[in-house]
């Protein structure tokens, strides 16, 4: 079985050495290589094309952000997770704007950093409570009332979740169903709700029974 190849930015060295030693002992990891700047994150990825990239956002030369874009437009394939301690939703959406496949704060524990890049690799959305909860007021201060029975947005995953919502099916078995954690469905949810302008869940599968119909047409 191969190895997960990740590559670290990080530019402060506790952190940056940190990560690696707690990666390096995972028997299904490999560090290929690490950085203290988004200009050589970007280089490197184009030179050893890890599966994943851990990045930094306020760095030198080229902040995360920046990088983050370079990376995805010239390694589409490649999953970057974005490292911050910032909760600002401009980051966030930002970040994700630019291909970034989630975020993860900086006060995670060396369990809860493999499983979640076990997660990513999977393709699921990496998006903490606190940043989801920042996510979703920024989205809902920007959106424009909708009405039910129309397209409200949603991704291919988060239509997968609709589906079983109307169903009446509760976040474990959601999470069962689709193989996920119930915090990743968590997430997921919190986003849909502010797509549609609700978060009663009743209210909620009716204007998603709409949405479905809009979707099937």
């Amino acid at each position: 079985m191969s190895k997960l190849t990740i590559l670290i930015a990080e530019d402060q060295t506790l952190v940056r050495e940190g990560l690696e030693t707690i990666l390096n002992l995972e028997s299904d990891i490999e560090v290929v290589a690490t950085t203290d700047n988004g200009q050589t994150a970007y280089e490197l990825t184009k030179s050893l094309r890890p599966q994943l990239v851990l990045m930094d956002i306020e760095m030198p030369v080229m902040n995360g952000i920046t990088a983050t874009r370079l990376i995805k437009e010239s390694s589409p394939e490649t999953i970057v997770l974005i490292l911050t301690t910032f909760t600002n939703e401009d980051y966030i959406i930002e970040g994700l704007a630019s291909g970034a496949s989630g975020y993860l704060l900086k006060d995670f524990s060396s369990d809860k950093l493999i499983h979640s890049l076990k997660e990513a690799v999977r393709g699921e959305l990496m998006l903490p409570s606190k940043l989801a909860a920042k996510f979703a007021a920024r989205m809902r201060t920007a959106a424009a009332p909708r009405q039910p029975g129309i397209d409200y947005g949603l991704t291919p995953r988060e239509l997968e979740i609709a589906k079983l919502i109307t169903a009446h099916k509760n976040n474990r078995e959601i999470a069962y169903t689709l193989y996920i954690t119930e915090g990743t469905v968590k997430n997921y949810i919190s986003v849909i709700y502010e797509k549609i302008g609700t978060n009663d869940r009743t209210k909620a599968i009716l204007l998603l029974k709409h949405a479905l119909e809009a979707y099937t047409k």
